[in-house]
């Protein structure tokens, strides 16, 4: 069977399930809208995305109800019935298993947690096959300087990794999720390439990471570190919207564009000793993010 109809069925599905979190799902509808039948779904979604169909369903549900509870004074039987759990002892026992912490204490706490981040079938394809994506045109890029004051940042060190798939390989991709579950966070989480000096022997220059306030003293989550940022100026760089299909050609291509950038004629130097140049991640409804760290020519 023609491997493309397959992964467009699971991506009707994914699309589905986003829809109506907060509504009861059968199979038979999840089957109706892939095209398929509820056994022959079933099998594909477990092959394709590694979770069952409700338990990929489960951990969605429970992480967005983290968030709610992270960032709402609601209570833990209103959280739970809103994302379909029957009972505040189901969804207790639930969450405490996804996460290793009770809804309640959660929510008195909100440590770093583990929130299931899953990406559409479509970036799983593309992130596959991105390293190889080849350039063949220029787009606009907008561009912009702008101060970071002095703060931290929460990261998670990989071993040689220099670029985002080289680090998947040696820390895995659920570094986001825990690192999207940090209420203190500045902005969302990024990718980031470490100057010389905040590299720790052993350990990778490319690595994920989220930035907090300068007197951050909060709950840290296992194997990360937290290191200290200068104030500094960043220039930021936004490629134009793309379709999501393409996501590796258009990163490569923004990526270039920086790289031949020369930013001497606005009166600017790199300064990559200053902090780590950082990305956001690939989103086709605002395009590539990127910032590197500059300073005024003298």
């Amino acid at each position: 069977m023609d491997k493309q109809l397959q992964v467009e069925a699971i991506h009707r599905v994914q699309n589905y399930i986003q829809k109506n979190l907060k509504k009861h799902m059968s199979l038979h509808n999840i089957a109706t809208v892939s095209g398929y039948s509820p056994w022959y779904i079933s099998k594909l979604f477990k092959e394709y995305i590694g979770k069952t169909i409700f338990d990929y369903i489960r951990s969605i549900r429970l992480s967005n109800a983290a968030i709610s509870l992270r960032d709402n004074d609601t209570a833990v039987i209103d959280v739970a019935l809103e994302f379909i759990f029957n009972t505040h002892e189901g969804f207790t026992r639930a969450f405490s298993k996804e996460f290793g912490i009770t809804p309640k204490k959660y929510s008195t706490l909100t440590p770093p947690i583990k929130l299931f981040m899953p990406y559409p079938i479509t970036d799983n394809q593309n992130k596959a096959k991105g390293k190889n994506a080849m350039l063949n045109e220029t787009s606009v890029i907008f561009s912009q300087v702008i101060n970071r004051p002095k703060r931290k940042a929460i990261i998670k060190r990989g071993i040689k990794a220099t670029e985002y798939f080289e680090y998947c390989e040696e820390v895995g991709c659920d570094v986001w999720g825990e690192l999207c579950s940090i209420k203190e966070a500045l902005y969302e989480p990024m990718g980031m390439w470490l100057p010389p000096r905040l590299i720790k022997n052993g350990t990778s220059k490319y690595i994920q990471g989220v930035e907090v306030p300068a007197n951050y003293q909060g709950i840290m989550p296992d194997g990360y570190d937290l290191i200290e940022l200068n104030p500094c100026k960043m220039m930021i760089f936004q490629g134009e919207k793309y379709d999501d299909e393409i996501f590796g050609q258009e990163v490569s291509k923004v990526m270039k564009a920086i790289d031949n950038y020369d930013p001497a004629p606005f009166g600017f130097e790199w300064a990559e000793n200053d902090a780590p140049r950082f990305q956001f991640e690939p989103q086709g409804a605002r395009g590539y993010i990127e910032g590197r760290p500059v300073r005024e020519i003298a």
